[in-house]
C-alpha cells in the first residue's frame, strides 16, 4: 500500500555524499512508501540512517563531523533529544552550545542530510533516567502514560523542541524528515497516538513518522500512522550473566524473515518470542538501532570486532531490511550536568546511567564517555569497519531501484544454533529472474569453518561452474543477472559512469560469467584496468576507499611522559547494586586510586592531536586541573582523549586508575589483561588525526 505523499531530501549521488564542500539547497521531490521501502520520485531509495547525538559532541566539530558520516554512505541522520540534557532544572530550558538543537539542524540543512528526530519523551540512550529530568518524579504522575500531568510536561517539551525546528522542517526546506515517538515502549498505542496528536497540534509537519517495533505494544497504532523500526546487536552491556557469549545474540548472526529482535533488553522485557508481529508484512522492513559497535557497562564490557558489524549489516539486508539504521554510527561524551547537587553516595550529579537512576535499564555507565566502539569514535576517529560499511552502502545507493522491490527466501535454517556449524548461512534476494545471493559464514566469537563444495542454483543460473569453498569468516554478496553479468563470485560494490565495481573476496577465486562467457580466476587489477570491458575488480582495502579522496596518514608523534605520584590506596569494596550487578566506582574510590601525572608540552595541545592510553585497571579517569574530562571501563581497548578539547591553559593533567582485584563480579572479554592483580600505565602514544 503506497502512503504519505510528501517531500523529502532527494537521493543524492554518492558522489556527492562524499563531497567535501558545503553545497548549495537541493530541489526537494515527493516521498512515499510502500511495503518494501521509500519511493523518492518514482524512485526506490534504500537510505543508511547513522545515530549521533550532537549534544555530546562539541558544537564547533558538528560540521566536520556531519562530512565524516557522509564520507562513510551516511544518507540520513538520526538523533535524540534527550528531555534532561535541554530542562536538566525545571522550567529553564537550555539550548546553547553542544545542546543547541537549531544550530545543529542548520549544519544538517547546509550540509543536505536530512533529520530523524527521536523527540523522546523516554529516549533511553544509557542517559540517566533515560532522559526523564529527576524532578518529573516529584509530580506523583505515573512516566509515559496517557495521564493529564504526564502530558503536560512533555506537551511543553515538545513545544520547545518545535520552536528549535520551526522553520527547518522540510515543507519549508529545511532538514527535519522525520520524528519518532518515545522509545522501547510495550505500553498502549493510545500514547504513541496521544503524543504523535500533540505535536501536530504544536505545529509538526513531517513526511513520515516512526516508533521503535519492540517490544510488540499491548494495543497497535494505527496502520500507516508511525512506521516501525527494528534492531539488532552483536552483544549486550545490559545483559546480566559474565559470561563470553550471554543471551541470545548469536541469532543475530542468522538469516531470517523475523524483524524484531530476542536479546535487545531481555533484562527488562524477558524472553520475547521470534514471531512475525501481525501487520508487519504491510510495512518496509527498516532499522534504526543495527549495532555499529557496543557500549561497556561497568559488570559487563563486550569488546565489538569490525566484523560483528558489518556481519549485522549484511544479515540484514539480505534479510529484506531496505534501510540500515545504525545505533550508534558516532560516539560522542556526555556534556556536563547543570545541577550541582549530590547522589546518596556524595557523588556529583552526572548525566550517565546508573542503578540508582529511575526509568532506565538500570546499568552503570562511563561518567563521560559514550564511545560506543562505533565507526565514527568519540572524537571522530575512523575505525576499520568505518571504511568496511562503507562499500556496503555503496552497493545500497548505486543498487537500490534494483534491490528495494526484491524479496528475500531463506534457503538454510532461520533457527541456527549458537555455533552451529553444520550449513552455510545464506539467503536470496530476488525478482524476475534476478538476484543477489547473500552469504555469512561468520558469528561473533564462534569458530565456523570453511564450507566446501558450494554451489548455488537461484534464478536459473547453476554457479560456479565447480563447487568452490566458502572460507571461515567470509561474508560477500554475489550478483546473479545483474547488469549483464550472468553471475559472479566477487562482490557488487558500484556503478559508476558505466563502470561496474567488484570486490575480489579474499579466499574465494573470482568467477565471472559475462557476455555467454565464463571468466575462471580472474585476478584484481584495481580502478585503472578493466578485467573485461567495463568489469573492474578490485581488492578489499581499494573497495572499501572507493571514490574517496586520499587523506594524509595519522602521524605518530611524540608522546608525553608520564609519573606515578600516587599509589592506590588499599582494593575497594564492590558491592552489588539494585540490579543485583557490580556497582560503579562513586568519587569517592576514585580519591584512594592510584594516580599517574601525565606531562603535556604546549605543542601537544595544538591541532588535532589524540592521546591513546594503554594501560591495565578496573576503570580510569583523566582529569584536567582536578576538573574530571574523560573516563573508561577498562575492555582491552585503548583509553583516548582529545586532546584538543582541553582547555588550552591546561596546567595538569592527571589519570587516576583503579586496580584490578582477585575474582572481579565482571565479564572482561579475551583481549582484557585480566592475569594479575593492581594497575599500570602500559603505554602512551600520541597520535595526529
Amino acid at each position: 500500500m503506497e502512503m504519505m505523499t510528501k517531500t523529502l531530501f532527494a537521493a543524492m549521488s554518492f558522489l556527492t555524499i562524499c563531497s567535501m564542500a558545503a553545497q548549495a539547497q537541493i530541489p526537494q521531490q515527493s516521498i512515499r512508501w510502500d511495503k518494501h521501502s521509500l519511493i523518492f520520485d518514482g524512485k526506490r531509495v534504500v537510505p543508511v540512517m547513522g545515530e549521533v547525538h550532537y549534544s555530546r559532541i562539541p558544537q564547533n566539530e558538528w560540521r566536520e563531523e556531519v562530512r565524516k558520516m557522509k564520507e562513510g554512505g551516511v544518507t540520513m541522520i538520526a538523533a535524540y533529544v534527550f528531555w534532561n540534557h535541554v530542562e536538566e532544572v525545571e522550567g529553564v530550558f537550555n539550548w546553547s552550545g553542544q545542546r543547541n538543537l537549531r544550530g545543529f539542524l542548520e549544519v544538517c540543512k547546509q550540509e543536505e542530510m536530512p533529520v530523524v528526530l527521536r523527540l523522546g519523551p523516554f529516549c533511553h540512550g544509557e542517559v540517566r533516567n533515560g532522559g526523564i529530568p529527576d524532578w518529573m518524579f516529584t509530580k506523583g504522575c505515573k512516566m509515559r502514560e496517557e495521564n493529564t500531568t504526564f502530558l503536560k510536561y512533555a506537551t511543553e517539551l515538545y513545544r520547545q523542541i518545535y520552536s528549535q525546528m520551526q522553520g527547518l522542517q522540510w515543507k519549508d526546506g529545511g532538514p527535519v524528515v522525520a520524528a519518532q515517538f518515545d522509545n522501547e515502549y510495550r505500553g498502549r498505542g493510545s500514547y504513541l497516538m496521544a503524543l504523535k496528536k500533540i505535536a501536530q497540534q504544536i505545529g509538526f509537519d513531517l513526511p513520515f513518522y516512526t516508533r521503535t517495533g519492540w517490544p510488540e505494544l499491548k494495543t497497535p497504532v494505527p496502520f500507516g500512522e508511525m512506521l516501525p523500526l527494528y534492531g539488532d546487536y552483536a552483544d549486550g552491556f545490559w545483559e546480566r550473566s559474565l559470561k563470553e557469549t550471554a543471551g541470545n545474540y548469536y541469532k543475530a548472526f542468522n538469516f531470517k524473515a523475523f524483524r524484531s529482535s530476542t536479546a535487545i533488553a531481555t533484562e527488562q522485557l524477558g524472553k520475547q518470542e521470534a514471531k512475525i508481529n501481525k501487520g508487519d508484512e504491510a510495512y518496509p522492513y527498516f532499522t534504526c538501532e543495527l549495532g555499529g559497535g557496543m557500549m561497556t557497562s561497568y559488570h559487563r564490557r563486550p569488546y565489538i570486532y569490525p566484523e560483528d558489524a558489518y556481519s549485522l549489516a549484511i544479515i540484514k539486508l539480505g534479510s529484506g531490511s531496505n534501510l540500515l539504521g545504525y545505533y550508534m554510527y558516532h560516539g560522542g561524551t556526555n556534556p556536563t550536568a547543570m545541577m550541582s547537587g549530590n547522589l546518596d553516595d556524595g557523588s556529583a550529579v552526572y548525566l550517565n546511567e546508573n542503578q540508582r537512576t529511575q526509568a532506565t535499564n538500570y546499568n552503570d555507565m562511563p561518567v563521560k564517555t559514550y564511545d560506543f566502539q562505533a565507526p565514527l569514535g568519540e572524537f571522530g576517529q575512523k575505525n576499520p569497519h568505518y571504511f568496511m560499511l562503507r562499500k556496503l552502502h555503496l552497493f545500497m545507493h548505486d543498487y537500490a531501484e534494483v534491490l528495494a522491490p526484491m524479496e528475500s527466501s531463506f534457503p538454510c535454517s532461520q533457527d541456527i544454533e549458537k555455533g552451529d556449524d553444520s550449513h552455510l548461512r545464506w539467503s536470496l534476494r530476488s525478482k524476475d529472474k534476478s538476484g543477489f545471493v547473500f552469504i555469512n559464514n561468520y558469528e561473533r566469537l564462534q569458530q565456523l569453518s570453511a564450507r566446501k563444495n558450494v554451489q548455488f542454483d537461484v534464478c536459473g543460473v547453476k554457479f560456479p561452474q565447480r563447487p568452490m569453498t566458502v572460507p571461515a569468516g567470509a561474508m560477500c554478496i554475489f550478483p546473479v543477472n545483474i547488469d549483464g553479468i550472468r553471475y559472479a563470485t566477487a562482490q557488487l560494490i558500484a556503478k559508476r559512469d558505466g563502470k561496474i565495481y567488484l570486490e575480489q573476496i579474499k579466499g574465494i577465486p573470482t568467477e565471472i560469467a559475462v557476455d555467454g562467457k565464463v571468466l575462471k580466476n580472474v585476478k584484481a587489477k584495481g580502478i585503472a584496468k578493466p578485467v573485461y570491458k567495463n568489469i573492474y575488480l578490485v581488492d578489499s582495502k581499494t573497495a572499501e576507499h572507493l571514490f574517496l579522496q586520499e587523506e594524509g596518514k595519522s602521524m605518530m608523534l611524540l608522546a608525553p611522559s608520564f609519573k606515578k605520584i600516587k599509589e592506590a590506596e588499599g582494593v575497594r569494596k564492590i558491592t552489588m547494586g539494585v540490579q543485583k550487578v557490580a556497582e560503579e566506582p562513586s568519587d569517592a574510590d576514585f580519591k584512594k586510586a592510584a594516580v599517574y601525572q601525565l606531562n603535556l608540552s604546549p605543542e601537544m595541545l595544538q591541532g588535532r592531536n589524540l592521546l591513546k592510553i594503554q594501560y591495565r585497571g578496573d576503570c580510569a579517569r583523566l582529569y584536567c586541573d582536578g576538573k574530571l574530562v574523560a573516563d573508561n571501563f577498562y575492555n582491552g581497548r585503548p583509553f583516548l582523549l582529545g586532546l584538543w578539547r582541553l582547555p588550552a591553559d591546561c596546567q595538569k593533567l592527571e589519570l587516576r586508575i583503579l586496580p584490578l582485584q582477585k575474582d572481579m563480579p565482571v565479564y572482561f572479554p579475551r583481549e582484557a589483561d585480566v592475569a594479575k592483580v593492581g594497575e599500570e600505565i602500559v603505554k602512551l602514544e600520541l597520535i595526529q588525526q
